[in-house]
């Protein structure tokens, strides 16, 4: 049985993720707090999926936040490296070293069914190991002139089909696309 694996995420409208440095507060400005947006909600979202598949310097972004914001869904993170994991998220975060085709067969044996990919590097091994069903990019109304990548270079042609497309108010736009082909 194929897991179905999803990428949830947030671009500004050149593409970037994070700035250069990793920093993402660019997306919480006070603007954006009430976006209005139609579209697929994060607390929606995540209540499809049973995993969460994220790289190391993710896993470090989120480690800074004030508060763990995936209770109740197991996190994944893919690293070679050795992480310390806090104490109060000993058997909620797992490190594993597997690539990711690896990795997908070991969670489908656990019963796993829908995984949330997310990290810049993470998205595009799963982009290029043609592991991923569908994108959901909500643009963001900034120009951040460089950073990480949303995409870097796949090397392959991938065919996506259009699903839907929600505008808010604030100028967010939120795509959703079924990958067809990768």
């Amino acid at each position: 049985m194929r897991i179905k694996c999803s990428v949830f995420i947030a671009a500004s409208i050149d593409g970037f993720i994070a700035r250069p440095d990793g920093d993402i507060e660019w997306l919480h400005r006070p603007e954006y707090e009430s976006s209005g947006l139609n579209g697929i909600t994060y607390e929606s979202f995540i209540a499809t999926v049973d995993g969460l598949v994220m790289g190391r310097k993710t896993l470090e972004k989120v480690l800074s936040f004030p508060e763990w914001p995936y209770e109740g869904t197991p996190v994944i993170a893919l690293s070679h490296q050795t992480l310390q994991i806090p104490a109060h998220l000993q058997g909620k975060v797992e490190v594993l070293a597997a690539d990711v085709s690896t990795l997908v067969e070991q969670l489908a044996e656990r019963g796993m069914k829908h995984l949330y990919i997310d990290g810049g590097q993470t998205i595009q091994a799963f982009l290029e190991a043609g592991l991923l069903n569908e994108l959901i990019i909500t643009r963001i109304p900034i120009l951040l002139g460089q950073g990480i990548p949303l995409f870097s270079q796949v090397g392959h042609e991938c065919e996506l089909r259009h699903i839907d497309t929600w505008a808010s108010d604030n100028g967010f736009v939120q795509s959703r696309y079924a990958i067809e082909q990768c």
